[in-house]
């Protein structure tokens, strides 16, 4: 009874302060319906081109054999949830990515041709896209045909250098592309020169200059300047993951 009457009882001010006071308490209360209702509206993630290129291209690679099992969409649900970190409404965009990249649209090498005139120049982007690439296709144990076709593709387009790739199946466990059989069975050491994109033979010299190019190239704050915020947490864990490779061939190799 005594509130009222100081703001609207004044005169015309009092009358402007009030309904300003109501629209904006209208205001709140509508965005945290909407908020609540789970409604992305108009979300768009940090960098639209990177985020639907890069789902659209992961639901390819997961229904390669013309469907997607129970376990490999809880897989890339954990994906989205634990190693890229996204909240609700990036999550929710990207699932919505995903599905509709089920359903159909264009085919895998359309998308990757699409991505690489965008993103034309940054070679971490492809390099990290390619470790999505193969973190999902190495679900089962192995690579399918198709699958192995959409990899080849994209390391082709993407112009990922060989022994970039031939980290990458050793760090998913896949068979070498010689066939040797590379993996982590070989020890530490082993996965700690295919983080780097090297064999045990690497000079002291090709360590150093590797690391020092990785380090640049999946800096957490380049990669989300380039691909957006949401691929921050993925390029923190790579970035994490390369200076402990590091770290571990020196202790092994004595080198300061």
């Amino acid at each position: 009874m005594f509130f009222f009457p100081i703001f609207y009882g004044g005169g015309g001010f009092g009358g402007l302060f009030v309904i300003l006071l109501l629209l904006f308490i209208g205001a709140r209360v509508f965005s945290s319906l909407f908020r609540a209702s789970g409604n992305r509206g108009s979300y768009v993630p940090g960098n639209r081109e990177f985020f639907d290129g890069t789902f659209s291209m992961l639901a390819k690679i997961a229904s390669a054999d013309g469907s997607i099992s129970p376990g490999v969409k809880q897989k890339i649900n954990r994906f989205m949830i634990n190693d890229l970190r996204l909240d609700n409404y990036s999550y929710q965009y990207a699932r919505s990515v995903f599905n509709s990249a089920l359903a159909g649209g264009p085919s895998f090498e359309t998308l990757a041709d699409r991505f690489y005139v965008v993103f034309n120049g940054n070679p971490a982007v492809f390099q990290i896209l390619m470790d999505m690439f193969y973190n999902v296709a190495s679900d089962d144990g192995r690579i399918s045909a198709r699958e192995q076709e959409m990899l080849d593709y994209a390391a082709r387009r993407f112009a990922i250098p060989a022994g970039v790739i031939e980290a990458l199946r050793r760090k998913y466990g896949m068979a070498s592309a010689s066939g040797s059989g590379y993996g982590y069975s070989g020890g530490s050491g082993s996965r700690a020169y295919a983080v780097l994109g090297l064999t045990e033979s690497a000079t002291e010299t090709e360590i150093k200059k590797a690391y020092r190019r990785l380090i640049l190239e999946y800096h957490p704050d380049t990669v989300a300047q380039k691909g957006g915020p949401e691929f921050k947490e993925y390029a923190t864990k790579k970035f994490v993951e390369i200076q402990q490779a590091y770290e571990e061939i020196c202790k092994l190799r004595g080198i300061k």
